[in-house]
C-alpha cells in the first residue's frame, strides 16, 4: 500500500532549529524519517531549508523531490528501493549514503562539494559517469558488496579511501593516477596478479588483498614501487602458503611495516636487508663480464 509523507510525520521528525536567509527567520534543518515504510516524500518540495535528512530503511523508489533541497549538507537513503541515485546536482551536499538498493549505476552524481559517497551492497557492475571536474572534493568512495567486474571509471585524483571489497574484480586496472590515495579495499574478490599499481600512487599506505587468488611469490615485485606502502594484507591467498611469503615481502618493500595482522620485527628487518644486499651484488657481478666482453672487443 502506498504511503505518502505527511504533515504529521514532518512534525514528529523535524528538529534542530536554525537562522535561515538574511538571519532574521528561523527553519528547522534536521528531518529523521527512519523506517516509516514510507513509498512517497512529495511533500519534501516545501522544506527547502533541510540540511540533514534521514530517510532510510523505507519503500522509496523516487528521491526527486530533493532535488528542491538546495541546502542539504547529508543525506542517508539506505534500504530503500532506488534503481539510481541520480539527482540535481546539490551545491552544498557534502555526505552522502545509498547503501543496499538496488541501484545499478553511478550516473548522475555531480555535487561538487561532495566528499563521502557510500554505494555499497547494490547491484552496479561498472562505474561510469563520475566526472573528475565535478566531484573534485570527493575523498571517500563506498563500493563494497556490489557486482563490479573492473576498476575502470575511478579517475578521480582528490580520492583518499576506496572500498572495493566484495565484488567480482580479476584485475586492478584504471587506479594508476590517483596519487592522493591511502586506503584501497581490495578484499573477496578474485584477484590474481598484482598488475595495475604504479608509482604515481605515491600516497597508498594501507592495501587489503584479503581472500583473493594470488599464488606466486613474484608478484609481490609488482609492489615495490609503491613508496609510502606501510600495510599489506594477504591474508587467505594461495601465496600465504609458500615457505617464504613473509621474508619475500619485506624483501620486496623494504619500508613494509605490517604484514597481514603482524608488524615485522627488527630481526625480520636485518636479514631482509642482508637478503637485498646479496641480490644486489649477484646482480652485479652477472653485469661485470658483459662489460669486460665488451672491453676486449676488436676495434673496427
Amino acid at each position: 500500500m502506498p504511503v505518502p509523507l505527511t504533515e504529521n510525520m514532518m512534525k514528529e521528525g523535524l528538529s534542530l532549529l536554525c537562522k535561515t536567509g538574511n538571519g532574521l527567520a528561523h527553519a528547522y534543518i534536521k528531518l529523521e524519517l527512519k523506517d516509516r515504510d514510507l513509498t512517497d516524500i512529495n511533500l519534501l518540495h516545501s522544506y527547502i531549508h533541510l540540511r540533514y535528512v534521514d530517510i532510510s530503511e523505507n519503500h522509496l523508489t523516487d528521491l526527486s523531490p530533493l532535488n528542491f533541497l538546495t541546502h542539504l549538507l547529508w543525506l542517508k537513503a539506505d534500504s530503500n528501493q532506488l534503481r539510481t541515485a541520480r539527482l540535481n546536482e546539490l551545491p552544498y551536499l557534502q555526505i552522502a549514503s545509498f547503501a543496499y538498493n538496488q541501484i545499478t549505476d553511478t550516473e548522475g552524481i555531480s555535487h561538487p562539494r561532495l566528499r563521502s559517497l557510500d554505494l555499497k551492497g547494490n547491484h552496479i557492475h561498472m562505474v561510469t559517469g563520475l566526472d573528475p571536474q565535478k566531484l573534485n572534493s570527493l575523498h571517500t568512495l563506498e563500493l563494497r558488496g556490489n557486482q563490479l567486474e573492473s576498476t575502470l571509471g575511478i579517475n578521480l585524483p582528490k580520492l583518499k579511501n576506496l572500498f572495493l571489497a566484495q565484488n567480482l574484480l580479476k584485475k586492478v586496472e584504471g587506479l594508476e593516477n590517483l596519487s592522493n590515495l591511502t586506503t584501497l579495499h581490495l578484499r573477496d574478490n578474485q584477484i590474481e596478479t598484482l598488475n595495475g599499481f604504479s608509482m604515481e600512487m605515491k600516497s597508498l599506505q594501507y592495501l587489503n588483498l584479503r581472500g583473493n587468488m594470488v599464488n606466486d611469490l613474484g608478484e609481490l615485485a609488482k609492489l615495490r614501487d609503491l613508496p609510502k606502502l606501510r600495510a599489506l594484507v594477504l591474508l587467505e591467498n594461495p601465496i600465504t602458503d609458500e615457505t617464504d611469503y613473509r621474508q619475500e615481502a619485506l624483501v620486496q618493500m623494504a619500508h613494509l611495516e605490517r604484514l597481514d595482522k603482524d608488524f615485522y620485527e627488527e630481526e625480520e628487518r636485518i636479514e631482509a636487508d642482508e637478503i637485498r644486499q646479496r641480490i644486489k651484488e649477484e646482480q652485479e657481478q652477472e653485469a661485470e663480464p658483459e662489460h669486460d666482453l665488451e672491453l676486449d672487443q676488436p676495434l673496427v
